[in-house]
């Protein structure tokens, strides 16, 4: 299953096995929809979804998977970033606050990196941290938007478990970071905020997953 969000809407790709037939039903809320195998129809839901919030999520799904996920890959141009989820002894988050979101930080992988190689860097870079431990692998996220010339972009951002003895934050105003900052989950989601969905869905498994 994949769960792309677009508009900060939810689309989710899933093999027609894992629909089961009390799902696979539409209601006012929720779109689901078999793909009719030609790439298409997959651009007249994103048509949709970057201009509507009628739903809150929407599911397509087909009996041959790997198809519909080649299709909808094809239509966008793919850019891959890693970033961390870092922790202080004290059980905190690092927060940056960036373009009026709240954020984690994160950036584009250079060519020749790893992907834990990336989240290290960007999080040096972006929050002047130097003493980094690399921990587990949380999960991989999704999200599309457009360059300036109408291209439509999807972001494929892998996010690593970290923590730090480190105290001293120094945000990287040069990428628009505003503000960096050590929060606990529960105080951060305590107080209605501007952040981006895939964000939340990182703070809910890291809750769940040992460290």
């Amino acid at each position: 299953m994949y769960k792309i969000y677009i508009n900060e809407t939810p689309l989710f790709l899933k093999d027609a096995a894992g629909i089961p037939e009390n799902i696979a039903v539409n209601d006012e809320q929720n779109l689901v929809a078999r793909y009719a195998g030609k790439p298409k129809h997959l651009s007249g839901f994103i048509d949709m979804l970057e201009k509507t919030s009628r739903f809150r999520s929407v599911t397509v799904y087909s009996e041959h998977f790997d198809k519909l996920v080649r299709d909808f890959f094809s239509l966008y141009k793919l850019v891959e970033a890693a970033g961390g989820l870092v922790f202080n002894p004290a059980g905190e988050i690092l927060f940056i606050h960036r373009r009026g979101f709240w954020d984690l930080p994160k950036g584009k992988i250079d060519k020749g990196e790893s992907t834990s190689e990336a989240a290290i860097r960007e999080v040096r870079e972006e929050t002047g941290l130097e003493q980094l431990d690399l921990g587990t692998e949380l999960m991989t996220t999704y999200h599309t938007y457009k360059e300036k010339d109408g291209r439509r972009v999807l972001k494929r951002t892998f996010w690593y478990r970290m923590q730090t003895t480190d105290t001293q934050l120094v945000p990287q105003a040069e990428e628009g970071i505003e503000a960096a900052v050590w929060m606990s989950a529960p105080v951060f989601l305590g107080t209605e905020r501007r952040v981006y969905h895939n964000i939340l869905d990182l703070l809910a498994i890291s809750s769940t997953r040992p460290e």
